[in-house]
């Protein structure tokens, strides 16, 4: 079995008044037996039959947007998983779930096991405060939520995020990885640290 399960989802994303259409990548991360839920988006019934009857070992949430922890309780409450969640991503998850809170808190440094597989969260913000990646070094991948896409670094245009931010976290983290690294993106087609390189120097020259 692939030791990465990919769902793509669609539905909103609302945030500051407006809401925009969008489709979601969902990741599933381990084995026959057991995995790890990344990005929960919009449909729980189609992650639940990916999931089938294999452990959850946990419901990753990358960044606190709707439209990536909208089905999380859901989720952990029928598999009986725990929300985890970066402290700093508190806000935003509370205009969703204001009247639940994640199970627990994702650090900068702490490795999650599902399936055999480690993956080492690298806090990663800018896109939104506690924005955090997820960085698996024997699949060769790092799955980075909204922080770096294909093309280049998240949008910043919006509450509770920074441009400057995202640019350093995206060249002192993400770059520093080996440039034939497999990024796994919150939307889109994936892409590699290496491709990716080209694109920060421009924002580089320009003073950021």
């Amino acid at each position: 079995m692939n030791p990465i399960e990919h769902l793509v989802t669609s539905g909103t994303f609302s945030l500051d008044g407006g809401a925009w259409d969008v489709d979601n990548n969902v990741w599933l991360i381990g084995d026959d037996r057991e995995v790890l839920v990344l990005d929960p988006a919009h449909d729980a019934k189609a992650i639940a039959e990916q999931v089938g009857d294999r452990r959850v070992v946990a419901i990753v949430c990358t960044h606190g947007h709707d439209d990536h922890i909208g089905q999380a309780p859901v989720l952990a409450d029928t598999f009986g998983a725990p929300i985890l969640l970066h402290p700093d991503e508190a806000p935003l998850w509370a205009l969703t779930h204001p009247d639940r809170r994640p199970d627990g808190e994702l650090r900068d440094g702490e490795v999650l096991t599902a399936g055999g597989i480690d993956l080492r969260a690298f806090v990663t913000p800018g896109h939104s405060p506690g924005s955090t990646s997820l960085y698996a070094p024997e699949l060769k991948t790092v799955f980075t939520g909204d922080t770096l896409f294909r093309g280049g670094p998240g949008a910043t245009g919006r509450s509770f995020s920074s441009f400057g931010t995202i640019i350093a976290s995206i060249r002192d983290t993400l770059l520093t990885l080996p440039e034939d690294t497999a990024v796994r993106t919150g939307h889109g087609e994936s892409t590699t640290i290496g491709a990716e390189a080209p694109h920060l120097a421009k924002w580089l020259a320009r003073g950021y």
